[in-house]
């Protein structure tokens, strides 16, 4: 007896890992429109949960053509598929899950953008999603995003107001303050990473609904720890990337000293410049001098060392004994933001740390080029707090009445042709 999900904006399943972890969620069907993220969630699905491969409810399609993935579709560049229903057959929908694209809200992405991402069709992705929830009509469904999307104002309407009213015209209903409620850092939840998201936990209306909803946010705010989770732990028992001072090659090499080296720990390759700034800074923190504590000194070293001036600094060591700063998909550029604490190894972090960081297993294997698999590390939720997220739900749902669960109509369903 599981609920059955389906994963919307699915990327490499960071969602969907942290909701098959508890045992009582099976995904009927997951949905993402990049290449590299579909192969590795397929992958994970069948290598570690036992999904059947051959069933490709795994799909790469385009969400905005929503009642081509609904009803099947053909096209030269996301292949053939039988659709949605098709995988969901008479099986009920008890969850939808899903985190649309955050590039359009990230605050730092309006900074960039000079319209402010006004313009970005980003912005109405939700939309997309409020199509899927009102033909699946779930009884409740999770949508995850940026602390950025609070802000948002696209055609200068609140786009959480947009979001809000979308959902309750198809007869659901969330939280009336989401800033106060919904948003998490979820170094407070066993994440090594300083990560603030929004969780929109949205059920059906009736009479009950908005205490169904006050008990979910009340659940999730009580599981966090007092102190946040410091990144120490994601550097732990991992082989050892040092410079390599004679190859023309790389510019670093892994030591393993009987350490057996995990998949997706292969280093970037640096200018001998970036490797003498990275070692300058980590030693800086390291020895307790401090000298580059500041924006403004860093600001000024970029400077120095590139002769380029800059608004925004560059550089940012990762300190053990703190969270990670926020591992962005920015990271497949370059890696200047997230740079190794050790000053002996004087690199930028590698995937697998970056998935560490992210709360991913070791045995999670990301597929793609290097820039694919850091580029769906950074826009993962992660497991640990999906996890939590899940935890909760079936907290709720298992401590409610009976009459409760009549009106809102969240249930268990049988398992039936899905794995």
């Amino acid at each position: 007896m599981k609920f059955n999900v389906i994963d919307l904006f699915a990327g490499c399943g960071g969602l969907t890992e942290g909701f098959l972890q508890t045992n009582h969620f099976n995904t009927l069907a997951a949905v993402d429109w990049e290449y590299p993220t579909v192969q590795t969630l397929k992958k994970r699905l069948s290598s570690k949960w036992g999904y059947d491969a051959g069933r490709e409810n795994v799909l790469h399609f385009d969400i905005q053509r929503t009642n081509e993935l609904i009803d099947g579709y053909e096209d030269p560049e996301f292949g053939s598929s039988t659709g949605l229903d098709s995988f969901v057959g008479n099986n009920p929908v008890d969850l939808i899950l899903g985190g649309p694209p955050c590039q359009a809200y990230s605050i730092a992405g309006r900074v960039r953008d000079e319209n402010g991402m006004q313009y970005d069709y980003r912005n109405y992705l939700f939309e997309s999603y409020v199509k899927m929830v009102n033909h699946y009509q779930p009884n409740a469904f999770v949508f995850e995003n940026v602390e950025g999307i609070l802000s948002a104002k696209p055609g200068e309407i609140q786009i959480v107001d947009r979001i809000t009213n979308a959902f309750e015209k198809i007869g659901y209903e969330i939280t009336s303050n989401l800033r106060a409620n919904a948003l998490f850092d979820t170094s407070y939840y066993n994440v090594p990473q300083k990560r603030k998201r929004v969780i929109i936990f949205g059920v059906k209306k009736s009479k009950n609904s908005t205490q169904l909803i006050r008990n979910f946010y009340s659940v999730l705010k009580s599981k966090a720890t007092d102190k946040p989770l410091a990144s120490k732990k994601a550097f732990e028992n991992l082989p050892k990337i040092y410079p390599c001072l004679n190859s023309s090659k790389h510019s670093h090499s892994v030591k393993m000293n009987g350490v057996p080296i995990p998949k997706n720990h292969e280093p970037r390759t640096h200018s001998r410049r970036d490797i003498e700034i990275f070692e300058l800074l980590a030693k800086d923190i390291k020895s307790g001098i401090q000298k580059y504590k500041s924006s403004k000194a860093l600001i000024q070293l970029y400077k120095e060392k590139t002769g380029k001036d800059s608004r925004f600094h560059k550089y940012h060591v990762i300190r053990e004994d703190k969270p990670s700063n926020t591992i962005p998909a920015h990271l497949y550029k370059d890696g200047l933001r997230h740079i190794h604490p050790d000053p002996e190894q004087a690199r930028s972090i590698t995937v697998r740390e970056a998935a560490r960081l992210q709360s991913f297993d070791d045995d999670f294997e990301f597929l793609g080029s290097k820039g694919d698999q850091y580029k769906m590390i950074g826009n993962a939720v992660p497991p640990r707090f999906a996890k939590i997220i899940a935890e909760t739900i079936i907290e709720i749902l298992e401590n409610r009445t009976e009459d409760l669960t009549l009106e809102v109509g969240l249930y268990k369903s049988e398992v039936t042709n899905s794995i």
